[in-house]
């Protein structure tokens, strides 16, 4: 067996059975173009870009390498349409995936922000939010360490936000697309169209990408931070309101 053909075996054997990650990695093994909205239909999964399939490829586990997996609008000759899809290159990276909060920091997380989630600010049930990393895992550069459960309350605050997860939307799932299109594009996200920044303007504004460096790029988006660019723009307001 050649050392390509090995490396795809070892990998494919770590996922779990019928995972909807290892129908993803089946599809982008041959390292051909697969086109989302073509192939990643018949995964049938909402999550095949997501955490689930791409996401969670890219970022890898503490026991599998990330992959390294481009993202680019192709002319599909399946569906005729320059659509967006996927290549794995065939190569693997160091992961950078999520430490497993323990579950009394999650309790302690959850008590910090009062069960209620940054963008509308209602009290909810403990299923209906997501501890959400500020810091985008796609720009970590490396696997998290493990979260001390002695975090203080203002270093809770300086990681973590309370995201919605209902059945009328995923705030997590939105933020995650946007972080994804700033990699791709250079261009900080825009909160359901709201062109404002506390902080910079639209252009990423770091020379790094990747890495503890990279953080500071994030300042100023509203994704990030959303209670302080919420309360910047309404400084903003007012003071447009005052000089007229």
């Amino acid at each position: 067996m050649s050392e390509e053909k090995n490396l795809t075996e070892t990998i494919r054997n770590q996922f779990k059975k019928d995972s909807t990650q290892l129908q993803v990695f089946k599809l982008l093994s041959d390292q051909q173009w697969h086109c989302r909205e073509c192939e990643g239909k018949k995964i049938g999964s909402n999550q095949y870009a997501g955490g689930g399939g791409i996401q969670g490829l890219q970022r890898g586990t503490r026991s599998r390498p990330g992959l390294v997996i481009e993202t680019a609008k192709n002319y599909c000759p399946s569906c005729q349409q320059v659509r967006l899809g996927d290549r794995w290159t065939g190569e693997i990276k160091s992961a950078n995936s999520a430490s497993n909060i323990p579950a009394s920091l999650v309790e302690k997380i959850l008590q910090v922000y009062s069960y209620t989630d940054v963008i509308e600010q209602r009290r909810r049930e403990k299923h209906e939010l997501v501890i959400d990393h500020r810091f985008p895992m796609e720009r970590w550069g490396e696997s998290e360490p493990p979260h001390l459960i002695s975090m203080s309350d203002t270093e809770i605050k300086q990681k973590f936000q309370l995201l919605k997860k209902d059945t009328s939307g995923n705030h997590n799932l939105l933020k995650s697309r946007s972080c994804e299109r700033c990699i791709r594009t250079g261009k900080r996200g825009t909160p359901f169209g709201i062109r404002f920044w506390y902080q910079g303007d639209e252009n990423w504004p770091s020379v790094y990408q990747r890495g503890n460096e990279a953080e500071e790029g994030c300042f100023g988006c509203g994704w990030y931070d959303f209670e302080a660019w919420r309360n910047a723009l309404n400084q903003r307001l007012s003071q447009f309101e005052q000089q007229n």
